[in-house]
């Protein structure tokens, strides 16, 4: 019996043809914690869950949970699930299922089914079982994934835009139910999503992955402690960042705008300054946002 502690990757490349998706990507993931998986469309978020899962081969490098190889290791693989977007049309296999079929393959597939939890989100959801996936909207879609993945009861569960097409209540239903289930069993989750801030507070630590590459993986708390923006008067402000990480800056006739990364250990002070916190989203957008031309 493993104990499915430790998941991770290293120098993880993935190539189609010639075009590198991901890039020498090395990452651990320890269980116990909430993710938060942040990066613009095209960064590689979808293809590395989907690698990390077995899904989908590596170009090159290795991913092992408690030091043994993920892919193509079914005993390893019972502990791993990526609760990825269902496409319900009419080319996909399973868009002509009814959604009580869709469940049966996975009480089969999934060998830590939890089916008292599957048969109570699907009455908090008021998802007909008799539905045929193809029938279903967007937000329907995203409730039966969200099902799919706590009652998995996998030990990392990867979980990509699970909130798309879903209303305000229903999001703040799935946040409090994942939180109640990491909270009794322990789990580890990776939420992939593009409503950052909505979702921040869930996130023990966040990774933004950029163009292919880890940009940055940080306790999410520490990460918002040691990140300030600071305005004023250009020549101020240039005097008050002088020697620390800056990003994004943003000119406005004689007035600047910087973001700060401050080190441990670190302060700024300066006159004609003002410091302002920062939110995750912020943050994300200055570390990963065009540059101002």
């Amino acid at each position: 019996m493993m104990d499915g502690n430790k998941l991770e990757c290293r120098r993880l490349t993935k190539k189609y043809g010639k075009q590198e998706v991901l890039s020498q990507i090395d990452l651990t993931l320890e269980k116990g914690k909430i993710y938060g998986l942040i990066g613009r469309n095209g960064a590689g978020k979808t293809t590395m869950l989907s690698i990390l899962s077995a899904q989908n081969p590596a170009t090159e490098g290795k991913v092992v949970l408690d030091g043994k190889q993920v892919w193509e290791n079914p005993q390893v693989l019972e502990h791993i699930y990526f609760s990825r977007e269902i496409q319900p049309n009419s080319s996909a296999n399973s868009s002509g299922l009814k959604v009580k079929d869709y469940l049966k393959i996975a009480r089969e597939y999934l060998p830590y089914w939890d089916e008292e939890m599957a048969q109570r989100l699907l009455k908090l959801f008021r998802l007909d079982v008799k539905k045929k996936i193809i029938k279903l909207s967007k937000g329907m879609t995203s409730m039966l994934t969200i099902i799919l993945a706590l009652a998995s009861k996998a030990d990392f569960t990867f979980l990509d835009e699970p909130v798309a097409g879903l209303d305000v209540v229903a999001r703040e239903q799935f946040y409090r139910l994942l939180l109640e289930e990491f909270t009794e069993s322990g789990r580890t989750f990776v939420i992939s999503t593009h409503i950052i801030e909505e979702a921040a507070d869930l996130f023990e630590e966040v990774i933004f992955l950029h163009n292919g590459r880890i940009l940055l993986k940080e306790n999410t708390q520490e990460l918002l402690e040691h990140s300030v923006y600071v305005s004023g008067k250009a020549d101020a402000v240039d005097r008050a960042v002088e020697g620390k990480e800056v990003h994004r800056q943003e000119t406005l006739g004689r007035s600047k705008g910087v973001m700060v990364r401050l080190k441990e250990g670190e302060s700024l002070f300066g006159e004609d300054i003002t410091l302002q916190p920062m939110n995750l989203q912020k943050i994300f957008v200055s570390l990963c946002g065009e540059e101002d031309a």
